[in-house]
């Protein structure tokens, strides 16, 4: 690990043994970090889709409508991600249908 590299790795809140992840906190802006368990994370997008998967009971009226922007811009992040792998996969199937079709 670099020598300038943070990380942190925290407890559930719970109590359990189990851990997160650590997290690699690279770059010159602090991170932000979720107020009710700590937990850092590199955008205040992550955050806010963090405090509304694991804290929704907790979420005043301005952080529910941080965490459904957040959501929706993921969604449709997702979305399209999956069209362009879902696009990949049928090129490469019809690359490999060619090629054996030339080959035999």
């Amino acid at each position: 690990m670099h020598p300038t590299d943070r990380s942190r790795s925290t407890a559930d809140t719970d109590g359990g043994a189990a851990s997160h992840a650590e997290i690699d906190l690279r770059g010159d802006e602090p991170a932000a970090r979720c107020p009710y368990c700590g937990r850092p994370f590199r955008e205040r997008r992550l955050e806010a889709l963090h405090r509304g998967f694991d804290h929704p009971d907790r979420l005043s009226d301005r952080d529910r409508a941080a965490f459904e922007r957040a959501y929706l811009e993921e969604r449709t992040e997702i979305r399209r991600y999956r069209l362009l792998a879902l696009g990949a996969v049928i090129l490469c199937y019809f690359c490999f249908l060619f090629v054996y079709a030339l080959v035999l």
